[in-house]
């Protein structure tokens, strides 16, 4: 097997860990919702869940359907989170 590198592709540099500070406050968050989920608050039929937003690098919280496992509502919308990483990208280009 051929493992040289293919002419015109860059490397993908390693993803950089989180330090102990995020990971911290993505505990809290983990605990926080899981608290929300056992009252119910959310409904019987609905739940939050944590997700981590590879492209913009933020933590994400949303309120699933548990029955069809559709995103009833986001926390940050799917909208900001882009507009968010366009502004980034902007910003490094000038």
């Amino acid at each position: 097997m051929d493992i040289t590198a293919l002419q015109g592709v860059a490397p993908t540099p390693a993803p950089v860990p989180f330090g102990a500070e995020h990971a911290a406050e993505n505990r809290e968050i983990v605990t926080a919702i899981k608290s929300i989920n056992a009252t119910e608050l959310s409904g019987s039929n609905s739940e939050l869940t944590f997700v981590f937003d590879r492209l913009s690098k933020r933590a994400v919280v949303r309120l699933i359907d548990k029955t069809t496992r559709n995103v009833i509502q986001q926390i940050p919308p799917e909208y900001m989170l882009r507009w968010a990483q366009e502004i980034a990208a902007s910003e490094k280009g000038n």
